[in-house]
């Protein structure tokens, strides 16, 4: 059996409005309550289990989506709907723009809760030779 990440689990202020933002931005299904959690699951099957936890416990994390470029269209026109702020990069020194990274694009925003979301088109490193 290859090792396959399953679900892992992000401390939130509230559960329930971390995992509808996401869901929301990235169109997807917010799935039902599970106990402490309220489950995301993305294409490849990972679920992304939101616990609300208290808001001083909660380090910010890092969480970066591949998708596709229809779907980046879609995902950064609701992040501009709702004057979500957004950068470039990821120590926000570049604020209103998005970046062209490996031949693609990719922003980062910030979720309810403080943790850093990016959606990018392209994987890193990526080179067209990859494609073929």
């Amino acid at each position: 059996m290859s090792v396959e990440l399953n679900h892992t689990i992000i401390h939130s202020r509230d559960n329930r409005e971390s995992a509808e933002f996401l869901a929301h931005i990235l169109d997807l299904e917010v799935g039902a309550e599970w106990g402490p959690f309220i489950p995301v699951e993305v294409s490849n099957g990972v679920t992304l289990d939101f616990a609300t936890v208290p808001a001083g416990s909660i380090t910010v994390q890092h969480y970066a989506f591949l998708i596709s470029e229809a779907e980046f269209d879609a995902a950064f026109a609701k992040i501009q709907a709702a004057g979500i702020s957004y950068w470039a990069d990821p120590q926000r020194r570049h604020p209103g723009e998005i970046n062209h990274n490996d031949g693609g694009r990719g922003v980062y925003f910030p979720d309810p809760s403080g943790h850093g979301m990016e959606i990018i088109t392209r994987p890193y490193g990526y080179q067209e030779d990859d494609a073929a």
